[in-house]
């Protein structure tokens, strides 16, 4: 017989002879692989295009789909809890934007009996107030300011005590309101199509009942302007708000500014 074949055959019967070994020793067992168990899926309602903020949501808009069953957060709604949310949610006002395939929550929709657009914006103890705003965007940072911006508030009046002690008109300003929250400019309560510049005659102002009061004295008494704050101030602590009795002004005499 050819050498190398002797080679060959006796290196099968050794291999042979070590797997036969080993399958006959206690303890080993064939290797099984490990599959983590996998949560059954649920529907979940997903909005089927993007929703604006303030649209009315109909049933083409909003749809199941497959989502994992561990995967299902608080405020998720699913076809076993409510079976016939599309129905009841057709006519809803949205009231954030909400973008394809994100999942739909009670508290993000507002259905159409419950109030109008604006009052289903409005946070729960927060007042909404347009004040009257310059639409050539003298009063209002170049009409830079778009809805869901942040401002402060600054009253322009003349000071009738300064001018009538010094015989010629004296003006003071003073931040009446810091990091207000805007809801709308004129009739727009978010940007349409991309434009960067939104033109109306009003702002609309989320306040809380004691600054709706500073504010209407203020514009009956003066004018108002807004100044655009950074998005990196709108995350920091909230200000301490002017109030009536703090008497502290900017006196402005032909373009001088002092404290008052």
């Amino acid at each position: 017989m050819n050498p190398l074949r002797l080679v060959v055959f006796a290196v099968a019967l050794v291999a042979g002879g070590i797997a036969a070994y080993l399958a006959a020793s206690p303890g080993q067992g064939p290797a099984t692989t490990q599959f983590a168990p996998v949560a059954p899926a649920a529907e979940v309602l997903v909005a089927a295009t993007d929703i604006p903020v303030g649209a009315t949501v109909s049933a083409r808009e909003v749809k199941w789909q497959a989502w994992p069953g561990d995967g299902v957060g608080p405020g998720m709604i699913t076809r076993a809890s409510q079976p016939n949310a599309v129905q009841d949610f057709t006519g809803a006002l949205a009231r954030t934007t909400l973008m394809t395939g994100e999942p739909i929550r009670n508290e993000r929709l507002v259905k159409a009996n419950q109030g109008g657009v604006m009052s289903a914006l409005l946070p729960a103890g927060q007042r909404a107030l347009a004040i009257t705003i310059d639409n050539r965007g003298s009063n209002s940072a170049g009409n830079f300011i778009l809805p869901n911006d942040r401002v402060d508030v600054i009253r322009i009046f003349k000071n009738d005590d300064a001018s009538h002690a010094e015989q010629r008109e004296v003006y003071a300003s003073e931040t009446l309101l810091r990091n207000v929250k805007v809801l709308a400019i004129g009739q727009n309560i978010q940007e349409r199509n991309g434009e960067k510049v939104v033109v109306g005659e009003t702002a609309t102002l989320e306040l809380d009942p004691g600054q709706v009061e500073l504010v209407l004295l203020a514009q009956r008494v003066g004018q108002l302007s807004l100044a655009l704050r950074s998005l990196q101030d709108i995350a920091k602590a909230d200000e301490p708000v002017k109030r009536p009795d703090d008497n502290s002004l900017t006196i402005v005499r032909y373009g001088a500014a002092t404290q008052r």
